[in-house]
């Protein structure tokens, strides 16, 4: 007996032919709706592959903190505590002016992690000093600039010290 000849592999005669479904109103809609959010849902593919790194390496950072004061150096914790204060009592300091509030409390911080850390801090001192130099080196010259161009015109004789 061949398989051919068996009931279950039997062969229908007739062939079949394939009749795609005309499309119903309900898909109609629902192919305009993809159509005008395609190019919103591309944008958020886009920034979701822009952010997901990011926010891969923040929870590794997270994971890596984490572990890292769960198994932290002995005295870590009082240092801890002590920069903390300091920010603390920096912030009391400030009654009154913005500017002090923005300032204060870094600085009292950065006093108490010096303690504690006074190579780094060098280090630290070292940047931030070339880099205000440089703003305040960028600044003079800026400010020289307008002076030249506002007060010192050929013209200009009236705010000369000589003529009163």
């Amino acid at each position: 007996m061949k398989v051919d000849e068996l009931s279950l592999y039997s062969v229908l005669e007739g062939q079949s032919k394939y009749v795609e479904e005309p499309r119903t109103q309900l898909e109609e809609s629902i192919s305009q709706l993809r159509h005008h959010c395609e190019p919103y849902t591309s944008w958020c593919q886009e920034i979701y592959s822009q952010t997901k790194p990011k926010m891969e390496r923040l929870v590794q950072w997270g994971l890596d903190s984490c572990d890292y004061l769960q198994n932290a150096p002995p005295g870590f914790f009082p240092r801890l505590g002590v920069i903390g204060f300091a920010g603390f009592v920096g912030l009391l300091f400030t009654r009154g002016s913005k500017i002090k509030k923005l300032v204060y409390p870094p600085c009292f911080m950065g006093l108490a992690a010096s303690i504690y850390y006074p190579q780094q801090a060098i280090a630290f001192a070292q940047v931030s000093g070339e880099k205000l130099y440089n703003w305040g080196l960028h600044g003079y010259i800026a400010v020289e600039e307008l002076w030249k161009e506002n007060f010192q015109k050929p013209g200009n004789v009236k705010n000369s010290p000589g003529n009163k």
